[in-house]
């Protein structure tokens, strides 16, 4: 189970650290009257800092070397 758990860990990490983080899209209903609606489509960034990507990579990587011994 633990190495299993690093090897997510690593993957979190190693994403972190290219990307920066992730963006995603919403829809957002302005206007609904009757047959008339209108939507805004809203882009939303959640930023992973650099610092936790690290720490996501050696905390994996911690998990795998100790699941070996």
């Amino acid at each position: 189970m633990t190495k299993a758990i690093g090897v997510i860990l690593i993957v979190i990490g190693v994403a972190g650290l290219i990307w920066g983080g992730f963006t995603f899209t919403t829809k957002k209903n302005v206007v609904d009257l009757g047959p008339i609606k209108a939507q805004k489509t809203e882009h939303h960034t959640v930023p992973i800092a650099p610092i936790a990507g690290a720490v996501a990579l050696i905390g994996g990587v911690v998990l795998i070397a100790s699941g070996r011994r």
